[in-house]
């Protein structure tokens, strides 16, 4: 049995760069050796290649005399020289930006295959599949026991004619049914019937692993809380219209959240479970509607020394975050936030209450309550930066002139250490950014909760059909 995905590496790498970056690699992509000087989507490609042909994952011993040994190959092109290959295809035909490539794999069952055989798959579904047309690199990783798989980076501009590749579902259906005959052909078991709705992004996945929410999680557990507190079919949309969910049913059942610009399809998202029958069957089965538990005050003691007087209130962006972090559920610490506690229009911050947290933290540290204070503060960080980035530029011109071993070592740590400060200040300068951003968001939300409340019991939903049990 095989499974297989394939996903595009854009302009912005994001979180893939991130992934390549803390797989281990022997360098940070940001300074590779590979053409430093040259656009940045020349180093993206190289860092996927780099990736797909570890040593330490494909077996070679050594990646400069034993890359083309059997479990890393290319087609249509050579392991050692692909992005080169890539990037002069893209070139030749004047198509260098967008989607840079594809990056696949095909994962096989524990014990099934041998890692010669699984490359040998691979290589056949390689070409059957972008043979004829693209340049593609195959390495076969060997790096966790009994979790064989294939990595296949794919090039979007087709050396042939030049033209992009640009994978639909259609070209997925094909990887996988290719997969299924080859899985046939040399007797290995195949899923036979695939479902949806079981497939995940890699961030979403990640995100599950570490226990952290995501937005289709959210929609999942919105869902599920709905039909267990419904009885009839009108009660479950009447829930999820409450919740602030927009609703469009068809084929499917598509929902879309507050602030949010596409509807997630749930049948297709979650499986046979969330379509429109399997809904229906979900509330008919049930006896009796789940009544929601009120949520638990904490438990507090004060203690109080002093006279009492009116303290002083706090205003600005710090009253403004700390407030939001207590509607979060953040605070008190003993509180835990919970989606289904919390306005609609706030939990998706859920998500990045720990970005929050930090950007709370930096404006309760340096007494910023002003988007003045908070653009000043930003300049002086910013000159902190163009200093350190002069100081480590004289030090890398004496590091190319000066010979002596001794004085290099010296001025290498010196520059790794002025790398990390200007790495901290950047950091700073990334959280001033969204707080400039987010504060605004933050008072919209806010306005909205606060014109929710004064409206609440005066909108009524009219021409709704109520579809009542039989």
């Amino acid at each position: 049995m095989a499974t297989t995905s394939l996903w595009r590496v854009k302009a912005n790498l994001g979180r893939v760069v991130n992934y390549v970056s803390s797989m281990e690699k022997s360098a940070n992509p940001d300074y590779s050796d590979h053409n430093d000087s040259g656009p940045e989507s020349e180093q993206w490609l190289s860092d996927v290649i780099d990736y797909a042909i570890q040593s330490k994952k494909t077996g070679c011993v050594d990646e400069q005399t034993q890359l083309l040994q059997q479990f890393v190959t290319g087609v249509n092109c050579f392991p050692e020289t692909a992005r080169d290959e890539m990037m002069a295809t893209k070139s030749k035909f004047s198509k260098p930006d967008g989607t840079i490539a594809y990056h696949g794999y095909m994962s096989f069952a524990p014990g099934e295959s041998t890692p010669a055989q699984a490359h040998e798959i691979g290589m056949k579904l390689a070409k059957k599949l972008w043979g004829d047309r693209y340049e593609v690199v195959v390495a076969t990783h060997l790096d966790r026991v009994n979790h064989l798989h294939c990595h296949f980076v794919i090039n979007t501009v087709s050396f042939k004619d030049g033209r992009k590749f640009y994978r639909s579902e259609r070209d997925y259906y094909n990887m996988r049914k290719e997969s299924d005959a080859l899985c046939h052909e040399y007797g290995l078991s195949v899923i036979e019937h695939p479902q949806q709705g079981k497939s995940k992004h890699y961030s979403e996945w990640n995100a599950d692993r570490k226990g952290q929410p995501t937005y289709r999680g959210m929609v999942k557990n919105d869902i599920d809380t709905c039909i267990r507190r419904s009885m009839t079919e009108s009660q479950f949309y009447g829930k999820l219209r409450k919740l602030g969910y927009e609703i469009k049913s068809g084929k499917d059942i598509s929902v879309k959240a507050f602030g949010r610009e596409r509807f997630v399809r749930l049948e297709r998202s979650f499986g046979e479970d969330y379509s429109i029958g399997g809904i229906r069957r979900r509330i008919l089965v049930q006896t009796r509607p789940e009544v929601p538990q009120p949520y638990p005050e904490p438990k507090i003691k004060y203690k109080f020394k002093g006279m009492f007087h009116k303290p002083h209130r706090k205003t600005g962006l710090r009253a403004l975050y700390i407030y939001y972090l207590y509607r979060l559920g953040a605070i008190p610490k003993s509180r835990e936030p919970s989606p289904k506690q919390i306005y609609y229009a706030f939990r998706e911050d859920i998500r990045y209450i720990r970005r929050i947290s930090e950007e709370t933290r930096l404006l309760v540290k340096h007494d910023i309550d002003t988007d003045v204070q908070l653009n000043s503060y930003m300049q002086e960080l910013q000159n902190q930066i163009d200093l350190l980035n002069n100081q480590r530029k004289l030090l890398r011109n004496k590091l190319r002139s000066d010979k002596d071993v001794g004085k290099q070592v010296d001025m290498k740590s010196e520059i790794s250490e002025l790398s990390k400060r200007m790495g901290s200040l950047r950091r700073e300068v990334s959280l001033c950014n969204e707080i400039e951003r987010r504060s605004q968001d933050i008072l919209g939300k806010l306005q909205i909760e606060r014109n929710k409340n004064k409206s609440k019991g005066k909108d009524i939903v009219k021409n709704e059909q109520l579809r009542r049990r039989r």
